[in-house]
């Protein structure tokens, strides 16, 4: 007589193994949001590299055909996304910026140091220009991050559009002009690979 198996393997399957395969996603991003801590604390290139790595492919797997991340590790995955997307851009946006534009002189208040123009024949005294990106950099991302993980991608053009705006009087110079295109790219990037991870993990 054939003994009574309760639970067929493949049912065993079919209940544990999206939990696995999220709960790698998940140590995906933990291990970027580690290596995010590290280079806060002691920035070096390499964490900043790993940390990239390690999101490249939670995203990869995330966007693997599979089905819904369970409840609980949704919940937990969400919160590290978030706290990636906004911590982890920092670190990825100065060091793009370092290798992009090594000429800028750093100013006293996160911006550069650009010469100031009187007039079209005589500069005049240099001064800061984009000050407060580290700061805006922090909400711009919170901002879309929070955007994209609540299904409102569309809110991110008016992002852009507000801070556009808000630095449009000090893109004269073209130092400020890459410094604002590169620095605002990579941010976005940043924020929108970590809140597509979440987006794919509850499609």
């Amino acid at each position: 007589m054939t003994p009574h198996v309760p639970y067929p393997p493949l049912f065993v399957f079919a209940m544990i193994g999206p939990i696995v395969y999220w709960a790698i996603v998940l140590i995906l991003v933990l291990a970027s949001v580690c290596s995010i801590a590290f280079t806060l604390r002691r920035p070096r290139r390499v964490f900043v590299y790993v940390a990239a790595g390690t999101l490249a492919a939670a995203v990869a797997m995330a966007a693997f055909p599979s089905p819904q991340a369970p409840t609980i590790v949704g919940a937990l995955l969400g919160i590290a996304c978030l706290v990636l997307a906004v911590a982890g851009g920092g670190p990825a946006v100065q060091l793009v910026l370092a290798l992009a534009s090594r000429g800028s002189v750093a100013g006293e208040h996160g911006g550069i140091v650009v010469p100031g123009s009187d007039s079209a024949s005589s500069p005049g005294a240099p001064h800061e220009v984009l000050r407060g990106g580290t700061t805006i950099g922090l909400l711009e991302r919170l901002a879309t991050a929070g955007a994209i993980m609540a299904g409102f991608p569309s809110a991110i053009a008016v992002l852009v559009a507000i801070k556009g705006v808000g630095r449009f009087s000090e893109l004269d110079a073209a130092e400020a002009r890459e410094r604002f295109i590169i620095g605002t790219l990579v941010s976005l990037i940043w924020a929108c690979a970590c809140a597509a991870v979440f987006h794919l993990a509850i499609r």
